[in-house]
């Protein structure tokens, strides 16, 4: 059965379509990848690509190429004030992260606390973790990133991409957990079959990424001609919402078991507060959806914001999409 939000979603998709040029509307393709033309950007084009079952870019960098990107640029340039925001905002980022981990004990016994955190960052989410009494480990390619989560919190991390190679490197774990990754890698499949190898039966995987191509993008570009700009490659290679995760999860031999999201920043868009480009417009906002948040754990009703991230989330609505699956035998 169709659900009421991939209809509106197919809605909306039409009426945007509909106004695209011919040209637009032709499907592209490239090395076996091949599916309709969505967007354009940065020498790239974003197609929804009929092989791979979601939206990426084409040409697709190779693993080499981006190598030397995340390992060495990312957080120095890219992401040049990522260390210090994410200190800012660790009390906020804890309390997201303790809801994934709050589902996590829900779905597993209590003799099973093992996770592996794939694309570690900083460390916030690991630390999280190891004070609800998990065993965690990390693997980062930052060396920045990395540095953070070894030494100034003393996590165990293996410092590399995931690869067959260093796969061996880490323990059997419980959870697979990773957080805005799949959309910077050329091959998530791959990806999601070497986190599998590492998984322990009936194991669960949780997936978070930004939801993208969603209802409220949608409907910014079609009433208000919002360009795409959540479109961002090569940095952002893949763009997928809830059905097209869970399907690619599915494929990969999980069953999925959960979806939650977090507050939907485009709320601000549709009422007005254009913070697209707007670095310190976006940083104010941010503080807004960090409060929104912070005010249940304040009034001692966490229960409640859970509850309406977790009904978003079934209507394909909210900034990220975290999709939890379990291991298949």
């Amino acid at each position: 059965m169709t659900s009421p939000a991939a209809k509106l979603d197919r809605v909306i998709t039409t009426s945007k379509t509909a106004t695209k040029s011919a040209q637009e509307n032709s499907n592209r393709s490239w090395q076996g990848h091949r599916g309709r033309f969505l967007d354009a950007k940065n020498g790239f084009d974003v197609i929804a690509c009929e092989a791979c079952g979601f939206a990426h870019a084409v040409p697709l960098p190779t693993a080499a190429e981006l190598e030397t990107v995340y390992r060495e640029d990312y957080y120095r340039t890219e992401k040049s004030n990522y260390l210090t925001f994410a200190r800012e905002d660790e009390a906020w980022l804890r309390l997201s992260f303790g809801d994934r981990y709050a589902r996590f004990e829900e779905l597993l016994p209590q003799d099973r606390r093992r996770i592996l955190d794939v694309g570690t960052g900083p460390g916030f989410f690991l630390a999280t973790g190891r004070d609800r009494g998990w065993s965690v480990q990390g693997i980062e390619p930052s060396r920045q990133a990395a540095r953070h989560a070894r030494d100034e919190l003393g996590l165990d991390i293996v410092e590399g991409f995931l690869s067959e190679r260093t796969v061996s490197q880490l323990k059997p774990c419980d959870v697979a957990h990773m957080s805005e990754v799949l959309e910077h890698v050329p091959d998530p499949a791959k990806i999601i079959q070497l986190v599998r190898s590492a998984l322990e039966p009936q194991g669960l995987i949780c997936i978070s990424v930004p939801n993208d191509y969603n209802p409220f993008q949608h409907v910014l570009a079609a009433a208000d001609a919002y360009p795409s700009w959540w479109v961002q490659p090569p940095h952002h290679l893949n763009y997928f919402n809830f059905d097209s995760l869970s399907a690619l999860l599915e494929r990969e031999g999980f069953e999925v078991v959960g979806r939650d999201t977090n507050f939907p920043m485009e709320l601000f868009l549709l009422m007005g507060d254009n913070y697209v480009g707007n670095d310190t417009l976006g940083r104010s906002l941010h503080g807004k959806r960090k409060r929104f948040d912070l005010t249940f754990t304040r009034a001692g009703r966490d229960d409640v914001r859970r509850t309406v991230y977790r009904a978003l989330a079934e209507a394909g609505l909210g900034r990220l999409a975290i999709v939890t699956a379990r291991k298949r035998s």
